[in-house]
């Protein structure tokens, strides 16, 4: 599993994005170290986001979610400082969102490229809920539509009293990602494109509310694990009920 460093100006600020993004990536998230403020102020230190990352290391590298200005400076520094050989990629991503995105499907088990691409689309959620017209690229890029002949799917109606907001988003995208299957899921009810199941934040920017019916659809050797695990989700309510 990757690692994930958060450096910020403030280490409140850090701190509270963490705790968020703890509450969707479930019993057993990444590691997460955190580089925050500077002697009980506001700042960045090189110094210590090197250490940090040295903390987080592991085989499958380190991602670092940075707040702003400075940040980004100092942990371009601190990737020389640092002692590990461990790969390191610096995100661009939007800060609270990019980290939860990140947290979430590194707690899958994605690889860190797939995490990094992630947390950099995590912007898209936004754009599309206020009606812009840029792509997502990122998040149409992750998972590829596969052929449909060999898919299969389910049609079902999502009845946990908040729709699928970010705790239910994150329990789809783990199981998804459990599983040798592209999974997406589709809003029935007003139409448009499927969305990769394995993205937290194409799924949060769909908006699905309670009494909307949804198709998820799969493809690959484990497909049929993947839908029948997801349905028993679904029909769970995700734990909600």
């Amino acid at each position: 599993m990757i690692g994930i460093v958060v450096v910020s100006h403030s280490d409140a600020l850090a701190r509270a994005a963490v705790e968020l993004a703890l509450q969707m990536g479930g019993d057993a998230p990444p590691a997460i170290e955190i580089a925050a403020g500077v002697e009980g102020g506001f700042g960045t230190d090189a110094v210590a986001i090197a250490a940090a990352i040295d903390r987080a290391a592991g085989e499958d590298g380190v991602l670092v979610v940075m707040d702003l200005g400075s940040a980004i400076l100092s942990a371009e520094m601190a990737t020389e400082f640092a002692s590990s050989t461990a790969r390191v990629v610096l995100s661009p991503a939007p800060f609270v969102e990019g980290l939860i995105a990140a947290v979430v499907l590194a707690a899958a088990g994605a690889d860190l490229d797939t995490v990094a691409a992630e947390a950099r689309g995590a912007l898209s959620a936004k754009l599309d809920q206020l009606g812009s017209p840029e792509p997502a690229t990122a998040r149409e890029s992750a998972e590829a539509p596969t052929g449909a002949a060999s898919e299969s799917h389910f049609d079902a109606v999502i009845d946990n009293p908040s729709g699928l907001h970010a705790r239910p988003a994150a329990l789809f995208v783990k199981a998804a990602s459990r599983h040798d299957a592209v999974v997406q899921l589709a809003d029935l009810d007003r139409g448009g494109a499927p969305v990769p199941g394995r993205s937290l934040i194409a799924l949060m920017a769909l908006g699905v509310r309670p009494g909307t019916r949804i198709r998820v659809s799969a493809s690959g050797p484990e497909a049929r694990a993947a839908l029948d695990e997801l349905r028993a989700l679904v029909e769970d309510g995700f734990g909600e009920r």
